[in-house]
């Protein structure tokens, strides 16, 4: 083997041609299971998309590196399952661009945080999270309350994710902006149109406490109690499983 190895570095293009062929191994184990994605992400009727809100909401918790702590992909082992909740579905991730699954967990898993707490827990969380976990190490985003929403290239946003493949129609680009005011400001004359284009099972109300401004805070309270509730497929899975116990 040595000497096949020493033969291999005195001539270069053996050797070249050897890596070539190892690297295209390495490439096809990890292409080949592309081919059969249809057969992975599970086919759910309810499956929904992101409203402009909620998807702000994401985009700041990648911006402010809340993924860096938190992962949103529960394993299949018992000790998580019974933690966190079901496990996670690869369905449960077909809308995300780019997926937040994560392997780090400084703190808790979220893929199951929507609807867990309050829209006040929350907020008083994200303020001082201290406040309502002493133990906690997270820091403090108390500018998000004041911050006001930038919502004017929302229909930027939902354009491009239309073209890798998230369902957004083109009533929901061009009304992008006015969705993401009406999803935080359930009074207003333009929150039943959000309803109408998003499912009357979207959450529409003041998410910071405060009507009018819609805020960063909005935003971010949004995205976090819509996370594992895009679909209720791992949950229906996890009875199946279990009657068939």
């Amino acid at each position: 083997m040595f000497g096949l190895h020493y033969k291999l570095e005195r001539h270069t293009i053996p050797f070249v041609l050897a890596i070539i062929f190892v690297s295209g191994i390495g490439g096809f184990v990890e292409i080949a299971p592309l081919f059969t994605i249809d057969e992975t992400v599970e086919d759910v009727p309810d499956m929904r998309v992101y409203t402009p809100l909620e998807l702000a909401g994401r985009n700041i918790f990648i911006r402010e590196g809340c993924y860096a702590c938190h992962s949103q992909m529960i394993r299949t082992l018992r000790d998580e399952v019974e933690r966190y909740g079901p496990y996670s579905l690869a369905v449960e991730s077909q809308y995300d661009h780019p997926m937040l699954w994560g392997s780090k967990r400084t703190g808790p898993d979220l893929a199951r945080i929507g609807g867990k707490y309050s829209d006040v827990w929350h907020v008083e969380h994200l303020n001082n999270p201290r406040s309502v976990v002493p133990e906690s190490v997270m820091p403090s985003y108390t500018w998000l309350k004041t911050n006001e929403l930038t919502v004017d290239d929302l229909g930027l946003h939902l354009s491009a994710l239309r073209r890798v493949g998230v369902p957004y129609s083109d009533e929901m680009i061009a009304n992008a902006a006015a969705d993401a005011y009406g999803q935080a400001n359930p009074d207003s004359d333009i929150a039943a149109g959000t309803e109408e284009r998003y499912g009357e099972e979207t959450n529409i109300r003041t998410f910071d406490g405060e009507p009018g401004l819609v805020t960063e805070m909005d935003a971010l309270v949004a995205y976090l109690q819509i996370v594992g509730r895009l679909t209720d497929a791992a949950h229906q899975q996890q009875v199946l499983e279990g009657g068939a116990k």
